[in-house]
């Protein structure tokens, strides 16, 4: 049985979301690149393998690698299967040891902090991974169709009736990581495709998520925007980060510059531990 060694344990950043559209894997990606930037030895894991949306980009940004002769960051990256077990006892057990194996790959590896992007959708393994948290990292697209993932609200008001499923799956992970090593995690959700002019559903979506962070612990911050960059590079495995050394003749417009700040942003928002081996980015 594999075994995660709690002496050397990295930092857990789980990007987790039930509903799919969000930017999960983008933003994803964009953290992994950005933290291999700055010195940290990063350990990568698409816990929805049989999608494989994270396994896919990242094997392109390596393929990308290998057909221009270029440099380029790359993390140690692991994709975790399902069991496909008939009783549910042994399906867990088997997906126990599924992650646990990877992580303590990776952990042999060296990686400082693990990546984990999870499944839209709710599966063991996804709650087995949210249970490893240090930060979680929910990102949502601005609009009370996403908010629902969080909350029940009144059409109306838009008071809130009560925490979603997710929410609830969530509280139960941090019970988990308690039980398991007295953890705690710090919850983000990130909100993405914000409009840029203060319209009512805007204003009205940060207001209720404001007094839903209160109710059941998260913090929010403004995620990336609907920018056409994130697309034409997402399917080179490509990050804002990259721009230059890829050399793909994109000229950074007041747009991508604007990309980026948002990019930066958000891995300022994330407590990180301090890295061990500093790399010149």
């Amino acid at each position: 049985m594999a075994t995660i060694s709690a002496a050397n344990r990295p930092y857990f950043i789980v990007l987790g979301n039930e509903k799919g559209g969000s930017g999960k894997s983008t933003t994803s990606v964009h953290i992994i690149v950005s933290l291999l930037r700055e010195g940290y030895r990063i350990g990568a894991m698409d816990l929805d393998a049989r999608q494989g949306t994270l396994a896919g980009t990242l094997a392109a940004r390596r393929q990308f690698v290998e057909r221009k002769g270029i440099s380029l960051p790359l993390p140690d990256f692991r994709a975790v299967h399902r069991s496909n077990h008939e009783h549910r006892a042994e399906a867990e057990a088997e997906d126990r040891e599924t992650f646990n194996t990877a992580v303590a790959e990776l952990q042999d590896d060296g990686a400082e902090i693990i990546v984990i992007d999870c499944p839209g959708a709710d599966t063991y393994l996804s709650r087995y991974g949210h249970s490893f948290a240090d930060t979680l990292i929910t990102p949502i697209n601005d609009s009370f169709v996403d908010f629902s993932m969080l909350a029940k609200v009144e059409p109306d008001n838009h008071d809130i009736i009560n925490p979603s499923i997710y929410s609830e799956m969530v509280w139960e992970a941090r019970k988990a990581r308690f039980s398991r090593d007295r953890g705690k995690f710090d919850w983000i959700v990130m909100r993405n495709r914000l409009a840029a002019s203060e319209a009512r559903n805007k204003r009205d979506v940060g207001e209720t998520l404001d007094l839903l962070a209160k109710r059941i612990g998260f913090r929010t911050i403004k995620g990336f925007g609907e920018r056409v960059i994130f697309r034409e590079l997402y399917l080179q495995g490509l990050t804002l980060m990259d721009v230059k050394e890829a050399n793909i003749g994109i000229a950074m417009g007041l747009s991508h510059v604007a990309a980026r700040a948002e990019v930066r942003a958000l891995i300022s928002a994330i407590k990180l531990p301090p890295a061990k081996l500093r790399m010149v980015a």
